[in-house]
């Protein structure tokens, strides 16, 4: 694995990211709370490719930049300073949940920047059900004091089957930092800020991104028990995009984790019309 990096972004915050391998560029982007690490699962089922990896701004190893600038237009800037740090013209985007909305916004206003887009569990409407969901734990610590006691009520979630412990653990490992006054999260607990702005304000209609994409190579992977993107939403996102790949992942909810054999599938399927 390729040692991290930093870059600095338009507004001089310092970003993480790793770059490693060679050949088509593969940007991928995590979730919400998450970093980069998410995509390690993953890594090893690549065909050879150039990946590349960030943590967006208040994740990671990147600097804490306050409320403020947690938005999906910022974080979008974000990823073309680093296209641009990297010298790259065009790089394919795998973005699971808010990854990929930022790889949806990108596709609507740097359309030139993208050889194409492959979503994780997310689209245009995001269900209630699933924001209430990461509402309840957003920008809070865990309770508990270890990494074992986090893995075992992880492992309770409802919507995952057939997950052994020790991938539980390693996703604890993820989740939060042990410390000695008990677990903490590892990212900027202002990113609740910025969520619970999006979750009180207007909704926000996403569908005039996904359209922007016509004509861009586009793929999608749902966890068959996700509480965030609905099989309705699926079935709207078919409709009006015909072309684009789709997977179901079973005994997934948000999100699969993306080593599942349907969800390399259909990666490698997605990289390779764009080869």
């Amino acid at each position: 694995m390729s040692e991290t990096q930093h870059f600095r972004a338009g507004d001089g915050a310092r970003l993480a990211y790793r770059d490693e391998g060679a050949g088509l560029p593969l940007l991928c982007l995590a979730g919400l709370t998450r970093s980069m690490a998410d995509f390690d699962y993953l890594a090893p089922h690549l065909p050879p490719l150039r990946l590349i990896r960030m943590d967006q701004r208040g994740r990671g190893e990147s600097d804490w930049t306050g409320a403020a600038s947690y938005t999906l237009a910022q974080e979008a800037r974000d990823v073309l300073s680093l296209l641009d740090h990297l010298g790259l013209e065009r790089a394919a985007i795998l973005g699971t949940s808010r990854g990929g909305l930022i790889g949806m916004v990108l596709g609507a206003t740097a359309r030139g920047r993208l050889l194409g887009l492959c979503l994780n569990d997310v689209g245009p409407e995001i269900a209630r059900e699933g924001l209430v969901r990461i509402f309840d734990y957003v920008g809070r610590n865990p309770a508990g004091r270890t990494h074992q006691g986090l893995a075992e009520r992880l492992s309770r979630a409802p919507g995952f089957e057939g997950v052994p412990m020790s991938r539980w653990l390693e996703e604890a490992r993820r989740h939060a930092v042990e410390m000695p006054e008990g677990l903490r999260i590892p990212y900027d607990p202002a990113l609740r800020e910025s969520f619970l702005a999006g979750f009180d304000g207007p909704p926000v209609d996403l569908w005039p991104l996904f359209d922007a994409l016509q004509g861009l190579p586009l793929a999608l992977i749902r966890g068959a028990n996700s509480d965030l993107l609905t099989p309705e939403t699926v079935e709207r996102m078919r409709a009006r995009r015909p072309d684009m790949g789709f997977a179901e992942v079973p005994g997934r909810a948000h999100i699969p984790f993306l080593d599942e054999p349907e969800a390399v599938a259909l990666i490698h399927s997605f990289l390779g019309g764009l080869a």
